[in-house]
């Protein structure tokens, strides 16, 4: 699947991309960036079975990674594949179980789209709110699903959105804080 890391994932029906790695995913784990020592990281809203969230891990095993999804079934893959690549860094969690004061370096996501706009956006904030000062989330939409719509909506909100990749009808969104007026950092 990537160029530095393989892994057999199971997966099941009813799962997001249960058959393969969907092309949005990969395009995130390929020309997304790479995690640094230290980062505490929430691998995705919707962790599904683990693709990302294990990826990161595996890239740094020294960042403490974060899947959080709603679904079950979709944890308990998770759960089982970091476990099965030796994975230790991998925390797998619904959102409820995240504790309140976390804080996140990183945050990558192939975010639930067809969720709808009103929960997605409601989402968004409440992930996006978790960033540290200079952190920094990474998200890949498909064009026909509103990445453009996402990209200007989350400007609207306050921050700053730079398209990183653009490759095969999907978008890959770099979402940071506005800088700190008077260029104080």
């Amino acid at each position: 699947m990537l160029p530095d890391v393989r892994f057999d994932l199971a997966t099941d029906r009813g799962v997001f991309a249960a058959d393969r790695v969907d092309p949005g995913t990969k395009l995130l784990l390929l020309d997304g960036p790479t995690p640094t020592p230290g980062d505490r990281v929430l691998a995705d809203i919707g962790c599904g079975y683990g693709p990302i969230a294990c990826t990161l891990a595996a890239r740094n095993p020294g960042a403490a990674v974060w899947a959080v999804d709603v679904n079950g079934r979709a944890r308990d893959l998770c759960r089982a594949n970091a476990e099965r690549a030796g994975l230790a860094n991998v925390t797998v969690a619904d959102p409820a179980s995240v504790p309140a004061d976390l804080t996140i370096d990183r945050l990558w996501s192939n975010p639930p789209i067809r969720v709808g706009k009103a929960e997605l956006h409601d989402l968004l904030r409440l992930w996006l709110a978790r960033l540290t000062p200079h952190g920094s989330a990474h998200l890949v939409v498909q064009k026909h699903l509103g990445a453009d719509s996402l990209h200007r909506w989350l400007e609207a909100e306050g921050w700053t959105v730079a398209r990183r990749a653009s490759r095969k009808a999907y978008r890959l969104l770099d979402v940071t804080r506005p800088p700190v007026a008077g260029g104080a950092s």
